[in-house]
């Protein structure tokens, strides 16, 4: 693959599930990106990982449209992990994920990223696959150096996951993604309505929306400071505050 890609798609699952024992060491893993001739073998894995049908069409984008980040960790010619994500813009995402960001970022400039699918072949889980697969979204999209075309505009990643997938939720709680939103009857699998959680990763700068504790934080350490908004502020209560210890 040639660039990076981004798609629009619907609560697709994160499936991370513990195997006893390492089956490889990480120095002998590769990335790479998925491409045209994957499609067999990524549609055989996602059938083994993922409670969740796909159709024919998301496999032949994942594995050949620039509109995704599609990356395979691959060990011995064979692809035992991969990550699928999407670069999108804020103001574009459906109305129960509006909410991982305050509205400050509501800009057309702002972007998000989601996470559709992340999976290791069972017999290589605990191996830390995952988290190098993981770990190179999260440094592309928040490294030092901007990449394009979205630089620094991105300002949160975040995924959909089944409540009953105990092992994903402490694999991202470990890995600093917050708990959002209770997503109440969110997943149809088999014809069964299933309850969904979002989470959340901060980058760039972003962040959820405020309560009146961030708001008295950002005042109060702004008046510390002594300048900013509140340098008139910050002079009266020290003013006060001298009168009081000389007193």
């Amino acid at each position: 693959m040639a660039g990076f890609s981004w798609y629009l798609s619907e609560g697709f699952q994160v499936i991370i599930e513990k195997s006893k024992e390492a089956k490889c060491s990480l120095k002998d893993v590769q990335l790479r990106f998925l491409c045209p001739d994957d499609l067999e073998e990524v549609r055989s894995l996602c059938r083994d990982w993922f409670p969740i049908e796909y159709p024919q069409s998301w496999y032949e984008d994942i594995t050949s449209s620039e509109r995704f980040f599609a990356l395979a960790a691959v060990y011995k010619s064979q692809i035992i992990g991969l990550i699928v994500a999407e670069i999108k813009p804020y103001l574009k995402l459906n109305a129960e994920d509006r909410g991982i960001l305050s509205r400050w970022f509501a800009s057309k400039d702002t972007l998000v990223a989601y996470i559709l699918s992340l999976g290791v072949v069972r017999s290589y889980r605990r191996s830390g696959v995952a988290t190098m697969l993981l770990d190179v979204l999260i440094n592309h999209l928040s490294g030092p150096v901007p990449q394009p075309p979205h630089e620094h505009r991105v300002k949160a990643i975040f995924l959909h996951v089944l409540t009953t997938n105990s092992e994903a939720i402490l694999f991202y709680e470990k890995r600093r993604f917050r708990l959002h939103s209770f997503l109440p009857y969110y997943y149809s699998i088999k014809g069964r309505c299933k309850d969904g959680f979002t989470y959340v990763y901060y980058v760039n700068g972003g962040h959820a929306p405020w309560g009146l504790y961030d708001y008295v934080k950002y005042m109060a350490r702004a008046a510390w400071r002594g300048g900013g908004l509140y340098p008139w502020l910050w002079g009266k209560l020290r003013t006060a505050l001298t009168i009081a210890w000389h007193r």
